[in-house]
């Protein structure tokens, strides 16, 4: 899950690795409006839920495994993060 910036409470799933602290994500998209790209690892916050992909997967690929683990109304949730005071 998402936990700061723009995409702040919505799900995506790692698809790979750039370097040290950064990760290639996705939502897909045409799921829940999180697009491909790179986030740093201290923005995100892992969930027990887990779908199996290859590295580097494709958004289409990531979307049928989404849906096959039963997973596709989970990830469109949205989850309201306050800020710390």
């Amino acid at each position: 899950m998402i936990i700061r910036g723009r995409d702040r409470g919505k799900k995506c799933i790692i698809v790979g690795t750039v370097d040290d602290s950064n990760v290639l994500v996705t939502g897909p998209k045409e799921l829940n409006g999180v697009k491909r790209g790179r986030k740093n690892i201290i923005h995100l916050m892992p969930l027990n839920e887990t779908v199996r992909i290859r590295v580097n997967s494709r958004d289409e690929t990531v979307l049928a495994a989404i849906e096959k683990s039963g997973l596709k109304k989970f990830m469109t949730e949205l989850v309201r993060i306050e800020k710390p005071r």
